[in-house]
């Protein structure tokens, strides 16, 4: 049976992954940075942190408490995105087995969830868990606090950014959004076997990370970090091969930075991209900077989506 435990000497019984992090001092992490806790202040949920942004990662006191067991770990992962809101056991059997779901889906999913509550149980106590999962009809609810998801924190460090940002305080925000980006470790829930409201939330988080790119980028060329960008920039033109801004932004480093050929170069290789693939021409903005760098008049930086150049999804 698949299921969980953060003990030990229980993980051949509960099939859970237990990492001891060592060291003079039990610290917690999400993604890249580290929490900042006050000894005074104790979240809802105890100690656990839950990391989305890549492989998916929960923590407490020192210890990596992922569940191997892909079910339990794909229901544990929909209460985390889930937090503070009802998941319905309609929703949970949904999830896990979409349009086939077996004749002990109830009873199945009831089991997974009785084994993550045990889990939290040896991780903070009866009494925390019996907080941090709680049973409400038609179902259950992961109860956090903000400082335990790192998804929430990234949506936290984008928002200031953001505001720095429209502030004019453009190297804090980007120092800020640098930070954000710093959480990612790779695609979100690269460890999860998705349904289809894991799916959902993963590609809504991988738009929220391009928009906080987007910004990010946005800062440092009015940072003057033409230069810098050009390598990134390339890599991300490939990776995302319709996204016009992206397009614009290499176009600007490269003849900010004296590779005017190569910028012309680039906007070509774009025009016959859109043209083979979706029968287009670049947007009105990529003309108007196209005919800037031919020209070689004073090129300005595209303000962001939406009033700048808008990036055809992919």
């Amino acid at each position: 049976m698949e299921g969980c435990s953060c003990s030990p000497a229980d993980t051949a019984k509960w099939n859970f992954r237990v990492v001891v992090l060592r060291g003079p001092e039990p610290r917690q992490y999400v993604g890249s940075r580290r929490l900042r806790s006050s000894p005074q202040k104790r979240v809802r949920g105890g100690t656990v942190r839950f990391n989305v942004l890549g492989r998916f990662q929960v923590a407490s006191q020192g210890q990596i408490c992922t569940p191997s067991a892909p079910k339990v770990r794909q229901v544990l992962a929909v209460l985390t995105l889930r937090a503070g809101q009802t998941v319905s056991i309609d929703g949970l059997i949904e999830e896990l087995w979409e349009e086939n779901p077996p004749k002990s889906a109830v009873t199945t999913t009831q089991t997974y969830v009785y084994q993550i509550r045990k889990a939290f149980e040896r991780l903070e106590g009866e009494d925390c868990a019996d907080r941090l999962l709680v049973t409400r009809p038609p179902g259950y609810a992961l109860e956090l606090g903000k400082e335990q998801i790192d998804a929430t924190l990234f949506r936290d460090l984008v928002d200031q950014g953001r505001g720095l940002f429209d502030r004019g305080r453009v190297r804090q925000a980007g120092q800020v959004l640098h930070e954000a980006l710093g959480l990612w470790s790779g695609p979100a829930l690269t460890n999860v076997t998705c349904g289809p409201m894991l799916r959902s939330y993963a590609t809504h988080l991988e738009e929220q990370r391009i928009t906080a790119l987007e910004l990010r980028i946005a800062a440092d060329l009015q940072l003057g970090k033409h230069r810098e960008l050009i390598a990134e920039l390339k890599s991300l033109v490939a990776l995302h091969p319709l996204n016009e801004w992206l397009h614009a932004q290499l176009i600007v480093s490269l003849e900010k930075a004296g590779r005017r050929g190569e910028a012309l170069r680039a906007y070509q290789d774009l025009r016959r991209l859109l043209n083979n693939e979706l029968g287009l021409d670049p947007s009105a903005d990529l003309q108007r900077l196209h005919q800037a760098v031919l020209s070689a008049d004073t090129i300005v930086l595209h303000p962001l989506r939406p009033t700048g150049v808008v990036a055809r999804s992919a």
